[in-house]
């Protein structure tokens, strides 16, 4: 069950619907009413692919079994409502009713940031953590722009804690990377993949960046600014991170490889980006520069740079700018970072 069908999650239906792999795609409006009607289209570097999939607008449209898997690709932002709206809904065994979603299913959290998890664990008992590399892009109804292909992404799923693992999460874990890897989604399980979700934290970082520069802006000394800022607070609170040396390292030996899609010009295609272009009133950032600065905040420190990011990016959903509306210059003057080091 893919509980947000947006970006991310199309993606991950349409490419476990390829393969021969049961999917139901769980969307709102008008994106559930064309994946319904018509299937998901994946525009990818080779060309669009249309695919029939198994769609719901709602819980109340599916019958959870006790051999379903729910995994949650909304924004952050939008993860309480979709916890709540399945936590209790009941699971179907071979005998009738054998508990609910909270109690008996694994939820697995594919969402950036790190907040996802502890939301997670307050609804659903067997939570798998999931760090996610996959660049798509979600603007229109049925459709996702898929900038990689055949391997669409990466992902790295763990236990959330590490430590709770059962021998019925390894078995789960290894079918899943079997069958995803063969699917287009490449699985690696760590031991523990908080330090992989705190690397990809870090590179999230100037997703806002993305979204309020105009096109073509170099914005690369305000991102590494941030992400500067990001592993000292990191570190101050001894927090253990995957390195980007390693990351990288990891995504080249197997991970997916960005080309360009015919037709396509999505901009950054940050999910920062896509919540600005499609005026949905919310983005994302507070979970991730704004997780920079609860983490320094609770150890005694501050967090300048991130925290301005993360006011600018809520000014613009106030204002409903859309994305684009600065100048890299513009922008160092509203964190406060010197012109002549923000390119």
């Amino acid at each position: 069950m893919i509980v947000g069908a947006g970006a991310i999650g199309g993606t991950v239906g349409a490419v476990l619907t390829r393969a021969g792999l049961p999917a139901v795609l769980v969307a709102r409006g008008r994106h559930a009413e064309v994946l319904a009607a018509r299937g998901i289209t994946l525009r990818t570097p080779d060309g669009a692919l249309r695919t029939p999939v198994s769609a719901a607008a709602s819980p109340e449209e599916v019958r959870l079994t006790d051999r379903d898997v729910l995994v949650f690709t909304t924004k952050t932002q939008q993860l309480d409502a979709a916890l709540e709206e399945w936590v209790d809904q009941p699971v179907h065994g071979p005998r009738g009713v054998v508990g609910t979603a909270g109690d008996v299913l694994p939820a697995m959290t594919a969402l950036n940031g790190v907040a996802a998890e502890e939301k997670a664990l307050r609804y659903f008992r067997r939570v798998f953590g999931v760090c996610v590399w996959l660049p798509a892009v979600h603007l229109e109804p049925g459709e996702v722009i898929v900038r990689s292909w055949p391997v669409v992404g990466q992902f790295h799923v763990a236990r959330w804690p590490a430590t709770r693992g059962t021998v019925g999460d390894a078995q789960l874990l290894r079918g899943l990377a079997e069958q995803w890897t063969a699917a287009g989604i490449v699985v690696r399980v760590p031991d523990d993949v908080a330090p992989w979700k705190y690397n990809k934290l870090l590179s999230n970082l100037g997703n806002a960046v993305g979204a309020l520069c105009a096109p073509g802006t170099d914005a690369t000394g305000i991102v590494a600014a941030l992400r500067s800022e990001g592993e000292t607070v990191l570190r101050h609170a001894e927090i253990e991170f995957v390195s980007f040396e390693a990351s990288n390292a990891e995504r080249a030996a197997d991970g997916p490889v960005i080309r360009p899609v015919p037709g396509s010009s999505a901009g950054s295609g940050n999910s920062t980006w896509q919540s600005l272009s499609r005026r949905t009133g919310d983005v994302e950032t507070d979970f991730l520069n704004g997780e920079i600065v609860r983490i320094a905040h609770r150890t005694g420190i501050t967090a300048p740079l991130n925290a301005a990011l993360a006011r600018a990016a809520r000014t613009a959903v106030r204002d409903n700018t859309g994305p684009g509306a600065h100048s890299a210059a513009q922008l160092a003057l509203l964190l406060g970072i010197e012109p002549t080091t923000a390119v």
